[in-house]
């Protein structure tokens, strides 16, 4: 549980440091002649390779791979929806350290939430058992890749919408790609190169974490921050933990699975509430790289 409270920290932490590099890269590039605009694909460009020069951007894919680290010990060793709760959790992180370096006024409702959230990871804590000790069903492994794919294809249906409809369904599916990140982990059962690549899990967890950046880099580029992240946390979330109920043996500890059930819901609904942190520079007007996801 550490190792995912210290995902959390390292993702939430990342994003703002990414942020506040977006801001200092489109500072300096407002001030060079002939600088291409923020809303064209050449100006996106340039704006990424201008952070990537920031050491506050490099701090945060730093903090990222970190955060990667834990996340995998933590699936290793607690309950999905353990991981998944805190991950999200991830949200209350930004809140708090872009309230203090990027000077983002939060609400009393989003003090709360926050508050909320850490009461929802308290509860899990002491609710939580050991992981699983279940290999699952032997299609589990092939079903990884096959999800997968159906995440690219529901994103492929959400870039032909618009509005609040394209932002929620990419997130979800953003979401779906990071579940299947969660579920394929637990399944690798070997890391010795000749049962690794051999293991149809390693490829649903490569498929599924790539598509999932695509999908949230595009709902957050050009759709509504607060939707496409609800969508997410409800995506990366859910499903996880109910294969990991079903098929992978989580449990809780004897006779706290009401506990368990209540924190799972109360950290969930308390990131939910924090949506609008899915994406940095908020409240700024300063555009941001592609977000590096977890």
């Amino acid at each position: 549980m550490v190792c995912a409270l210290g995902a959390a920290v390292c993702f939430g932490t990342a994003t703002v440091l990414q942020a506040m590099a977006a801001r200092a890269a489109a500072a300096t590039g407002a001030a060079e002649p002939g600088a291409c605009g923020p809303g064209t694909s050449a100006g996106e460009a340039a704006l990424l390779l201008r952070a990537l020069r920031q050491w506050r951007y490099l701090a945060g894919l730093a903090l990222d791979g970190l955060g990667f680290v834990f996340q995998i010990a933590a699936l290793r060793s607690v309950p999905i929806y353990a991981v998944g709760a805190a991950l999200a959790a991830s949200l209350a992180v930004t809140a708090v350290v872009a309230a203090r370096l990027l000077r983002v006024r939060l609400s009393g409702l989003e003090w709360a939430a926050v508050g909320v959230v850490c009461a929802g990871l308290a509860m899990l804590g002491l609710a939580s058992g050991a992981e699983g000790d279940l290999s699952g069903p032997g299609w589990l492994p092939y079903a990884m890749p096959v999800a997968a794919a159906g995440v690219l294809l529901l994103g492929a249906a959400g870039a032909r919408m618009s509005g609040r409809a394209r932002a929620l369904l990419l997130g979800l599916g953003a979401g779906l790609g990071f579940g299947v990140v969660e579920v394929a982990v637990r399944l690798i059962g070997s890391l010795r190169p000749a049962a690794l690549f051999t293991d149809p899990a390693l490829y649903g967890l490569l498929l599924g974490g790539g598509a999932a950046f695509l999908l949230l880099t595009s709902a957050l580029q050009r759709g509504s921050v607060t939707t496409a992240t609800a969508g997410m946390v409800i995506g990366e979330t859910i499903g996880p933990a109910a294969v990991g109920v079903v098929w992978l043996g989580d449990r809780t500890r004897e006779g706290l699975a009401w506990l368990a059930v209540l924190g799972f819901a109360v950290a969930v609904a308390g990131a939910l509430a924090l949506a609008r942190f899915g994406e940095a520079p908020a409240g700024t007007d300063t555009p941001a790289p592609a977000p590096v996801a977890h």
